[in-house]
């Protein structure tokens, strides 16, 4: 058995890939097309002209589905952990990382769906529903791992992924904070422009942000060889 095939592992490692994949073609296509600036575009400006928006609003969709699966199997899983009375955990406390992954991941389709170019206001909503929930669902993930800890991960993996949390919960505030102060929408920039500064600051941030989230379902895959998920029907006397 090859170690994919172990547990729902698939499932973590198929997100971690996917995504990034999904980053660097949407860029390496915008960079080809001299659609963006080879240092530091957003990522939603790799996305924002076509054919890069198309392939990467299907490829941000797929990661979006994968990502929610992720999650729901996460929660089942803790909810299992849970069951154990010598796991000190509160159910509302994974119910709670559960809505907020499923909001980040529709918070990603919105920011693929709705180009920053087209429909910035909307863009922008998508992009905090995004970065918001998902910096405190592995801040939240992170104390539930400490907290079913050694049932659920190593002490190793519980300080990594306390790590990742910092790193994404540091580099989430001037992500937003520089973005406000950046006036002009366009996908070149001119480092002589007085708010190019803070466009640097703000799109290496959110870059940070995001393989944070990568690196956090990354420590997910050794999890998730440990368990699978069963469907079961119950049907009534009667149909």
């Amino acid at each position: 058995m090859f170690w994919f095939q172990q547990g729902l592992c698939f499932l973590p490692a198929f997100l971690v890939v996917w995504s990034s994949c999904t980053f660097i073609t949407s860029y390496l296509i915008a960079l080809f097309r001299h659609d963006v600036d080879v240092i530091f575009p957003y990522i939603s400006d790799t996305g924002a002209n076509p054919p890069e928006s198309c392939i990467f609003g299907l490829m941000t969709f797929v990661s979006a589905c994968a990502g929610t699966a992720t999650i729901y199997a996460r929660y089942k899983y803790v909810e299992k952990l849970g069951e154990d009375a010598r796991v000190t955990l509160k159910p509302c406390l994974n119910k709670t990382t559960l809505w907020l992954g499923i909001i980040s991941c529709f918070g990603m389709c919105i920011v693929a769906t709705f180009q920053e170019t087209a429909v910035t206001l909307v863009h922008d909503f998508g992009a905090l529903a995004f970065f918001l929930p998902g910096v405190v669902y592995i801040i939240l993930q992170s104390v539930i791992s400490f907290h079913a800890y050694p049932f659920d991960s190593s002490l190793s993996t519980c300080r990594v992924r306390t790590g990742i949390a910092a790193i994404a919960a540091a580099a989430f505030f001037p992500t937003v904070i520089c973005a406000y102060f950046v006036k002009q929408t366009t996908l070149h920039r001119n480092p002589e422009d007085k708010d190019y500064p803070f466009h640097v600051a703000s799109a290496v941030c959110e870059w940070v942000v995001a393989f944070c989230f990568i690196c956090f379902f990354l420590t997910y895959i050794h999890d998730f060889k440990r368990f699978t998920l069963r469907v079961r029907t119950d049907c009534g006397d009667q149909l």
